[in-house]
């Protein structure tokens, strides 16, 4: 037993080393593409980018159907039979072809009813295609087997590929274009490349209407849950399109960047542990409450030394990182240097040890209320405080999350600092 946990120990910090070498990536890739295309681009023509951007991750958000959480989850629990992987993989993947139908008829119509879609239709449409390219990852799959080694290797090769083709074409304002194109034809590629690598170790299955129909039903509680975060993180730049113009979205765009660059440093621990902990708690509760207590206080520091330098070097890294003319960003910035620490402890609270337990519901509800609150928050400081008003909608929505998130488990007698001390609650 002492040699087994010696080697779920090992593998356990090879994931996360692998899913540090993708954010590490996703963090150098913005931070090599952000001031180039904002300094290419300009403010105004960056902000139309930006907008196609936030749009595309809500078609991604709704191809994609929480399969990163639902399915990684299935994959874990049977990732000694072959059989059932194979099945797994048939039905999310025909899953997604048939929410991709629904998404270009969604684009089909918005192309029409946003002037600054109509004004750039070819913007609208490479975002589109980046979308659903980003929708098709297999990331779930090696994430539910823990080996994410392969998928690392894919996404920073992807990563590269994407920056080459940026430094290559995109080199005026009427490029921005291409800049979502050349993504989105790396994202593809990677998605084929693990295509093949997991039919090489499960026999192809066609889905079928059964099969699609249980992963969506599977999969349901976590598309609410994806869906009712979009509502105050990946559409707050879509949402402030519909009150401010493209120059004031450049702002807000090119300061939330900075900020999701940052707050990406602790994402790979989190989804490291959760395939892990989903496995766990089936078998040791107890053992389980020590780990989420571990990760608290790890991601906890994180956040909060994350959160002071944001805060403090807000104005050189607005400077270094977008250019001159984008001063009106630094305030935005500084407001999401609350979000490390309030992320930290909701993603523990809810991803690691809420999810693993059953909770979908509280935990979709919590979101969901945030999600709500978001919006009513910025249709009331948008309009008021455009930018900034913006960014203070997405601190407090995302500061009922962790409140509402512990104050469940706290009535529930299943806090994680107490649970395995003789205080266990029922799920």
């Amino acid at each position: 037993m002492s040699r087994l946990q010696k080697l779920r120990r090992r593998k356990l910090l090879q994931n996360i080393i692998a899913l540090y070498g993708i954010q590490i990536a996703r963090y150098l890739f913005p931070l090599i593409t952000t001031p180039y295309l904002a300094r290419v681009l300009g403010p105004k023509e960056w902000g139309s980018v930006a907008l196609a951007q936030a749009f595309g991750l809500y078609l991604a958000l709704f191809v994609e159907y929480g399969f990163g959480l639902s399915a990684t989850r299935e994959v874990a629990r049977y990732r000694d039979s072959v059989e059932r992987r194979a099945e797994l993989l048939a039905g999310v993947l025909g899953a997604k072809v048939l929410l991709a139908l629904p998404s270009l008829g969604l684009a089909l119509f918005v192309s029409h009813w946003v002037p600054t879609f109509r004004d750039h239709p070819e913007v609208l449409w490479a975002g589109v295609f980046w979308a659903l390219a980003t929708a098709f990852n297999l990331m779930w799959y090696f994430q539910g087997l823990e080996r994410m080694g392969q998928v690392a290797t894919l996404d920073i090769a992807g990563k590269a590929l994407a920056l080459i083709g940026m430094l290559l074409w995109v080199h005026k304002p009427v490029d921005g274009w291409k800049a979502l194109a050349v993504m989105g034809v790396s994202a593809l590629l990677s998605v084929l490349i693990a295509l093949i690598l997991a039919y090489r170790e499960v026999p192809v299955r066609l889905p079928n209407y059964a099969n699609v129909w249980k992963m969506l039903r599977l999969g349901w509680t976590m598309f609410l849950f994806r869906s009712a975060v979009s509502l105050y993180t990946v559409g707050n730049t879509f949402i402030l399109g519909f009150f401010a113009p493209p120059l004031i979205v450049g702002y807000y765009a090119g300061a939330e960047k900075i900020s999701k660059a940052f707050l990406g440093l602790m994402g790979p621990v989190s989804q490291a542990l959760y395939p892990r902990l989903s496995h766990l708690i089936q078998h040791s509760r107890a053992e389980a409450a020590r780990l989420v207590r571990t990760s608290m206080g790890v991601m906890g520091v994180s956040g909060v030394v994350i959160g002071l330098a944001v805060f403090i070097l807000a104005p050189l890294l607005v400077r270094i990182l977008l250019g001159e003319g984008y001063e009106p960003a630094v305030p935005v910035l500084r407001v999401f240097a609350l979000l490390p620490p309030l992320m930290a402890l909701s993603s523990v609270l809810g991803i690691q040890w809420m999810l693993p337990l059953g909770l979908d519901r509280p935990f979709n509800a919590i979101i969901l209320g945030a999600g709500l609150v978001n919006l009513c928050l910025a249709m009331f400081l948008a309009p008021r405080f455009a930018h900034l008003g913006m960014a203070w909608a997405v601190v407090i929505s995302e500061a009922f999350v962790t409140g509402g998130m512990y104050l469940f488990i706290w009535k529930r007698a299943l806090d994680p600092f107490t649970y395995g001390r003789g205080d266990e609650g029922e799920i």
